[in-house]
């Protein structure tokens, strides 16, 4: 008899048996549909040694009910389930279900219904909701449940215009082939350096064997252009290629660069994608007919029928890093990738991440440096305005020395960029009167203002309410005061000291979509701006040659708090976004403005001593104990009851392992003790590189039992400590 075992979506089930069918085919990998009780599931046919499951006799076995039409997921992809939810502590369910992100795809081709405005003047007297479609719904063609998430009305609405006359269907072929790139459509004339680089990469290429590089080169090198050759080479020999990128706002930028470069743009991944765009996308990744797929880091886990070729941009980026759900890094992700697929892997960065250059120190990755930037293009000066001495004025937050330049660009017609990575228009907001302060209903957060849309908003959670008029708690009007800066008020004064100059405001507030990034860069890149002001989404992947001037405008934020990365992050925050000046043939400047010059990190960045900061940053890690010399895990407790939150948090705490080369530290309430509605505790665990941590973590919490409403997360090699 034939019995399978599948790899079912619910993690409470676990694996299950069925019994295949007289004249139906299945493998490994093999997408299919059983039966579970009165309903019918989808499930992945896996390997019964590499899955325990529970046996079941023959007779009890119910048959699979089909298999689905898409090629079944490679061995190298099953694998790298499997690591994943070893690694990670994750339920393998929900690993695999990333691979399997476009139900839709499973279904095989056909066509799909979207809708466009046709464009046709709407007769009689319109609704509010039907004129709110009407402005919002201008070039957009999606289904009709995208199209009333755009547009923000109903169903209904959108389908009473359609009857109208007012929007129309359009049949898409969901299987139509994308555009080739061509590997000799723009070859780039590239310096000795980039060429001496570009040829260990395509060496590896036509190797098809694991071999991670680390692409260390300073902001402006041409990273970008030498690893284009890797690509072209994979396209040459009919592989696929990955790009991850660490932000949706940076794909456009890309895109036009690769399509300067090959004719064509890359597959697209992402979460801004339509369903339609993303059954597309999967389907043709899974054909081998998607060359080059462009996406964040959830592409890392789709079934890629001939991959050649991963390349991890901007690879220090904690964005790659997830903090919910399976908690995994994709830079690391990318590197077991490649190694399951025994192909190459770059990670590419002007700023690599502590523990990509210890493993090209211990020889596991091969470096590969771009000391210089491109086309003879120097290094932007640094200087550090010291705000102790050089106080902005009352109200105000850009010191004199950084207001004369930016006045001094604008007058030579130059463009300059602030940075602040804080969204909004203050982080607090209080009444002078009695001293009320806006906090988050769900989270032990204070309420963000965004003058720009009237909202007092909570970046944690997401709740808004309008900015009152008066005081909530005593009533009194005009009398709540903005406390601090964010983005918004800076641009703000910059618009008071500079009438004249245009400013543009740069945020996930404001680049909400690909296209709205797009509309930024040809802004920036046609002199249509004269001040960029943004957080962290204008620190990387920009080359605005006429950007001569970079601010920061509070160089000692991301100093404070409790992120034992802390120093390294803001050097390479601030690093970057220093590398957007100068890029071009004029020089560059960047003033930095702090209260602690003396800081070790604000003494590296003016000095432009990396390796030294590096140096002792490596140092302090080793004597801490810390990754990269030692391994960290945490455990999250939450509970929306305070209580079983903490009695829970004890009860773990209580059973912990005593263990010589293991240091836990808590139960305590997190810094962020309530988010979400949910009340928090955690407990961090530092062991030796040596120790099996995820054995022990399991051994550990295993047997432990508690209440339904609570959540006992592990976040292995966390980033977040909140």
């Amino acid at each position: 008899m034939n019995r399978v075992r599948c790899l079912v979506f619910n993690a409470a089930l676990g694996p299950l048996d069925y019994r295949v069918p007289d004249g139906m085919a299945v493998e490994p990998g093999s997408v299919v549909v059983a039966p579970l009780g009165p309903r019918q599931i989808v499930g992945v046919v896996w390997e019964a040694e590499r899955l325990p499951g529970t046996e079941v006799p023959d007779s009890k076995l119910r048959p699979l009910l089909a298999v689905l039409p898409v090629p079944p997921l490679p061995a190298p992809l099953r694998r790298l389930i499997e690591w994943c939810a070893d690694y990670y502590l994750a339920p393998i369910a929900s690993v695999a279900r990333m691979a399997l992100s476009s139900t839709a795809a499973l279904r095989g081709g056909g066509t799909v219904t979207e809708y466009r405005l046709t464009g046709r003047e709407p007769t009689g007297r319109l609704t509010p909701q039907r004129a709110q479609a009407l402005d919002l719904l201008i070039d957009q063609q999606a289904t009709i449940r995208e199209l009333s998430e755009i547009a923000g009305v109903s169903d209904g609405v959108l389908r009473g215009m359609v009857n109208a006359g007012l929007l129309e269907p359009v049949l898409v072929d969901s299987d139509r082939p994308y555009p080739a790139p061509d590997p000799r459509h723009a070859v780039p004339d590239l310096s000795d350096q980039q060429r001496e680089a570009a040829a260990k990469f395509v060496a590896a290429v036509e190797e098809h064997a694991f071999r991670p590089f680390l692409l260390d080169g300073v902001t402006g090198s041409g990273k970008t252009e030498t690893y284009f050759e890797a690509i072209a080479r994979a396209i040459g020999k009919r592989q696929q290629v990955l790009v991850l990128l660490p932000e949706i706002a940076l794909t456009e930028s890309f895109l036009k660069r690769f399509e300067a470069r090959f004719g064509a743009a890359p597959v697209t991944w992402h979460s801004s994608l339509k369903s339609s765009e993303r059954r597309r996308a999967w389907r043709a990744i899974a054909g081998g007919d998607a060359r080059v797929v462009v996406g964040a880091r959830s592409a890392l886990f789709l079934p890629f029928a001939r991959l050649g070729l991963i390349v991890v941009d901007e690879a220090h980026e904690i964005s790659f890093k997830q903090d919910d759900g399976v908690r995994y890094n994709a830079r690391d992700v990318a590197v077991m990738r490649a190694r399951f697929e025994s192909v190459p892997v770059i990670l590419a960065s002007a700023t690599p991440a502590l523990e990509s250059l210890q493993m090209a120190e211990a020889g596991r990755y091969e470096r590969v440096v771009l000391p210089d930037r491109f086309g003879g293009a120097s290094l932007p000066d640094i200087a550090v305005v010291d705000l102790r001495e050089q106080q902005p004025p009352r109200g105000r937050w850009l010191a004199p020395a950084l207001v004369e330049a930016l006045k001094d660009r604008l007058e030579k017609g130059e463009q300059s960029l602030l940075f602040l990575n804080r969204r909004g228009y203050a982080p607090l907001t209080l009444c002078r009167n009695c001293g009320y302060r806006f906090q988050c209903p769900n989270c032990s957060a204070w309420l963000v203002e965004h003058r720009l849309s009237r909202r007092l908003a909570c970046h944690h959670c997401g709740h808004e309410v309008p900015t009152p008029d008066k005081c909530p708690e005593c009533g009194e009007p005009d009398c709540l005061v903005a406390c601090g800066p964010g983005v918004e008020r800076i641009a703000d004064e910059v618009a008071e000291i500079l009438p004249e100059a245009r400013v543009a405001l740069v945020t996930s507030d404001t680049l909400t979509s690909p296209a709205k990034a797009a509309e930024f860069v040809e802004q920036a890149s046609n002199k249509a701006i004269d001040v960029i002001v943004g957080t962290q989404l204008v620190t990387k992947g920009y080359h605005f040659p006429d950007l001569t001037l970079v601010g920061v405008i509070d160089a000692d934020m991301g100093l404070e708090g409790g992120d034992l990365r802390a120093a390294e992050r803001t050097y390479q925050q601030i690093a970057q976004v220093a590398g957007r000046a100068g890029r071009g043939e004029k020089p560059g400047e960047v003033l930095i403005q702090t209260r602690h010059p003396e800081a070790p990190v604000i003494e590296a960045l003016a000095s432009g001593d990396r390796d030294a900061f590096y140096a002792a940053e490596t140092e302090a890690r080793r004597d801490a104990g810390a990754p990269p010399f030692g391994r960290w895990a945490a455990i999250i407790v939450s509970s929306e009851e305070e209580a079983e939150a903490r009695e829970a948090a004890r009860a773990i705490g209580g059973t912990r392992p005593e263990l010589p080369d293991m240091m836990i530290l808590g139960p305590a309430p997190a810094p962020l003790s309530l988010l979400r509605g949910r009340y928090r505790y955690r407990l961090l665990v530092n062991a030796r590189r040596s120790t099996e941590l995820q054995r022990v973590i399991r051994a550990w919490l295993d047997p432990l039992r508690f209440p339904q409403g609570v959540r006992v997360a592990v976040d292995i090699d966390p980033y977040s400590f909140v």
